[in-house]
């Protein structure tokens, strides 16, 4: 048996921006037990990640949370029932651009419908409903999935109890905007891209490589980067004539970053859930931050940010912990001062762990 399992989605599924998808499916992954008593806690992930957060008997290979969810850890399986959610729009077994439109019966491509992060809070939604769950004890969120449990949030606010935003924000700023617009660029000018229809089989590579290299840029710190590099000199041979390449050790890592994600994510699906993250407006259920938090009916929140993060600067997420905080009593803000910048909740486990297994302790 396989740990992804499935939630067909019957008949029309109506999408944020307008449009459908006919029958679409949600892959999620689950682990400890559900009990009758509101014991669930559901996983928003950033946007690259797969529903495989952690390890299981049903699949043993080491998922993107691995040291966070399992028996005595803050997740603790022993007593919760977690569940992780694969965005619509993915190509990790949930419907995305690069599934088959069953109308046509060819693969979406760029007919597919324009994506929110709406839609893929919608996507959890029916997760839930499939589950036959009527409250989530807990909804967490990591960098895009804290904006997508946002979104659940308010959507659904009889069924989210609790919120844990971790590097994450209420909206894009335009410097976020900037960076993903230009790896949306480097895709579509891989002369592979095609306007979207290449072969599966043949797909982009230069395009994805060099945004995978601004993402990571992006997604650590200046001040990692010293620390781990600083001008130590690369020790590996690279081809012939490739003089302005390769001279240090920084830029060996981001080619072999690079190298590892090339060819696992369709580059269709990258292009979807950017600019996903990028039309994401909170404000919009409102018309001010403010106003949109009054509309939440959270018993407790927590927004954890790192104070090395320049894509979803702190004080963005101190903006939102604020807000949140004048309409939900139980409500706090965590700045953690670790150097991996946005990385860090997926790295530095001995700085998250506590924060969060002392939320939801106190719960």
């Amino acid at each position: 048996m396989k740990a992804t399992q499935y939630v067909k989605i019957d008949g029309k599924f109506q999408m944020h921006r307008g449009g459908y998808l006919e029958s679409p499916s949600i892959a999620y992954e689950t682990w400890g037990k559900k009990h009758t008593d509101c014991n669930a806690i559901l996983i928003f992930t950033g946007l690259s990640p797969s529903a495989h957060a952690s390890s299981s008997t049903k699949d043993p290979k080491s998922g993107w949370w691995e040291d966070m969810i399992g028996s005595g850890l803050p997740l603790d399986t022993d007593k919760y029932f977690i569940i992780c959610v694969n965005s619509l729009g993915s190509c990790f077994g949930s419907t995305g651009p690069a599934s088959i439109d069953p109308i046509s019966g060819k693969p979406y491509k760029l007919n597919f419908p324009v994506l929110s992060l709406e839609d893929v809070a919608k996507g959890g939604y029916e997760v839930i409903k499939s589950l036959g769950l009527k409250k989530v004890h807990t909804i967490i969120g990591c960098s895009m999935g804290g904006m997508s449990a946002l979104s659940f949030c308010i959507q659904f606010p009889e069924i989210s109890e609790r919120l844990i935003s971790i590097s994450s924000s209420a909206r894009a700023l335009p410097f976020s905007i900037a960076i993903r617009s230009l790896q949306r660029e480097m895709i579509r000018r891989d002369i592979k891209w095609l306007e979207g229809n290449y072969d599966p089989n043949d797909p982009p590579i230069e395009g994805p490589r060099l945004a995978r290299k601004l993402g990571m840029i992006t997604y650590r710190s200046a001040e990692e980067w010293e620390a781990r590099f600083a001008r130590e000199r690369n020790t590996l041979e690279y081809k012939d004539g490739d003089q302005f390449y390769g001279d240090f050790a920084v830029e060996s890592y981001l080619q072999s970053q690079a190298e590892r994600f090339t060819g696992q994510f369709d580059a269709n699906c990258y292009l979807y859930l950017s600019r996903a993250s990028d039309l994401f407006d909170f404000n919009e259920n409102g018309g001010s931050l403010a106003k949109a938090c009054e509309k939440l009916k959270l018993k407790a929140s927590l927004v954890i940010g790192v104070k090395s993060d320049f894509l979803f600067p702190i004080h963005q997420q101190e903006e939102l912990a604020k807000n949140l905080g004048r309409v939900i009593k139980n409500s706090s803000f965590i700045a953690l001062d670790c150097i991996k910048g946005h990385d860090s909740f997926l790295v530095e486990m001995d700085a998250f762990r506590p924060v969060i297994s002392d939320f939801l302790e106190s719960q």
